[in-house]
């Protein structure tokens, strides 16, 4: 089971992230929270990686809604959004939405999942 949305940018790192910030912005998701992987195995573990972070994107009206049908959803929410240098391209990956209905069994959640997955498909377009 393919459980992400990937496109391939030929950008730099740097302003990838910047153009995945404004898109997912322009499709009303805020991120909430950013990891960054590189400088944490870095510091942690002395590891060197590519650069690799990790987005917590959030769509409040969507949220809200997933989280009236099953209060424990927020164990999948934000949706997670990866940006990744892969050699001279960056991948930007989004977590399929439609995973949230598959993990639960929750057929309440496909209206709000498909709008999800309709937004962030957007985003990730724009970014082509």
């Amino acid at each position: 089971m393919s459980y992400d949305r990937t496109v391939r940018l030929q950008s730099d790192f740097t302003a990838a992230v910047k153009a995945v910030r404004e898109a997912l912005a322009e499709q009303g998701f805020g991120v909430l929270t950013e990891i960054d992987v590189t400088a944490t195995l870095k510091a942690k573990l002395g590891h060197d990686m590519e650069d690799y972070l990790i987005l917590g994107a959030c769509n409040p009206p969507l949220a809200h809604q997933a989280l009236e049908v099953d209060r424990a959803i927020g164990l999948l929410l934000p949706c997670n959004v990866v940006v990744r240098a892969d050699g001279d391209t960056t991948l930007v990956q989004a977590l399929d939405p439609a995973t949230l209905v598959t993990l639960t069994g929750l057929p309440a959640l496909e209206p709000i999942a498909d709008e999800a997955t309709r937004r962030l498909d957007a985003a990730l377009a724009s970014l082509t």
